[in-house]
């Protein structure tokens, strides 16, 4: 319906109808793309941020496809081999012995640097 036409009253609701369907088509389309550089974004952070000892840690992570349908994409962010760590590592817990050890928050920057990187690429995308 991107060129300019004529429409009878009566051809109104399929004419708005199938403007509908195209904007669903286009949006689904700009919103899995962004969904899919979000789900890097966040990958690429949480890598750069993440803490070093060995490099084991830093390298176990990886985006995987939950669930994806004609009109949605869901995406995950996770440490393939080394998903005991990570809550440890982000939030700090305690010693054997007693005390503490320091919390190396990275998971959680990452996410929110995803979020706006995601919002900005649909507002960009859908002309917001």
């Amino acid at each position: 319906m991107s060129e300019n036409r004529r429409v009878t009253v009566d051809g109104m609701a399929d004419a708005i109808m199938e403007g509908l369907l195209e904007y669903v088509d286009l949006a689904t389309d700009v919103m899995k793309g962004c969904v899919k550089k979000a789900g890097n974004t966040v990958k690429k952070e949480t890598q750069a941020n993440a803490p070093v000892k060995y490099g084991k840690y830093r390298k176990s992570w990886a985006v995987k496809r939950q669930r994806e349908t004609s009109h949605m994409l869901e995406v995950v962010v996770h440490s393939k081999d080394r998903y005991q760590l990570t809550h440890l590592l982000e939030k700090g817990h305690a010693r054997r012995g007693g005390g503490r050890v320091k919390a190396f928050p990275h998971i959680g920057p990452a996410e929110e640097k995803g979020i706006r990187e995601l919002e900005d690429g649909i507002r960009r995308g859908l002309g917001g």
